[in-house]
């Protein structure tokens, strides 16, 4: 990568990942198995009918993402919790804010919980009541597997669906439409001379590509 030479004042931003952030299913990359036309998920989304669900798969591939645009779609109240600094009675607070949400026959409030696979057993248990009588729509994203990670109860109670690693054709076109997109990025002149390395060291996370993209033209 060549950037332009001479100095460039910088300003605070927020890291490339959140400015690059998809806002639509339009702008959403991969998945297309689940958000593609006429794809299950999708059908969901345009019936205003989705379940309670589960993303699983890998780091970096647009779980916490497609909730949120699943939530935005859906015009819907949006919490979210992580499983590393939440507790039972988070979950329960987060509860009794979306029972405070719902009005008359107005659509559950969502409530994300991000690597749901961290919740102990009575964590999850404070999450089946809310959920077995329409208080919240439960959204969960996972690294594992949520068979042996998420209780029985819980999981009846969810749908899984399994998101697929991204491909090398939707890796690249996230650099080059951050690249052409970005507001700090579009007014560089980089070029790119090749990707493997790049693609290579992110593992096909997207996150990680980002910040590798942002690392090598910070300059």
């Amino acid at each position: 990568i060549a950037p332009a030479l001479g100095s460039h004042k910088k300003k605070v931003m927020k890291p490339l990942a959140e400015r690059m952030r998809p806002r639509t299913l339009q702008e959403y990359k991969g998945q297309e198995h689940l958000v593609g036309q006429g794809a299950v998920l999708r059908q969901a989304i345009e019936s205003g009918k989705v379940p309670s669900f589960i993303l699983w798969g890998q780091p970096g591939i647009g779980k916490t993402t497609l909730a949120r645009i699943i939530a935005n779609e859906l015009k819907r109240p949006f919490q979210t919790l992580s499983a590393i600094n939440s507790g039972v009675k988070d979950v329960r607070e987060a509860i009794q804010r979306a029972k405070g949400q719902r009005f008359f026959d107005s659509p559950n409030p969502i409530l994300f919980i991000d690597e749901i696979h961290r919740f102990s057993k009575s964590q999850q248990d404070s999450l089946l009541g809310a959920v077995e009588e329409g208080t919240i729509t439960l959204f969960g994203a996972t690294t594992e597997n949520p068979s042996f990670e998420v209780i029985p109860a819980l999981l009846s109670r969810c749908q899984v669906y399994v998101l697929q690693p991204l491909s090398k054709a939707h890796l690249v076109a996230l650099i080059d439409e951050a690249l052409l997109q970005d507001e700090f990025l579009k007014g560089q002149d980089i070029k790119i001379e090749e990707y493997e390395a790049m693609l290579l060291h992110s593992g096909g996370d997207a996150r990680k590509l980002y910040n590798i993209l942002e690392l090598v033209t910070n300059y």
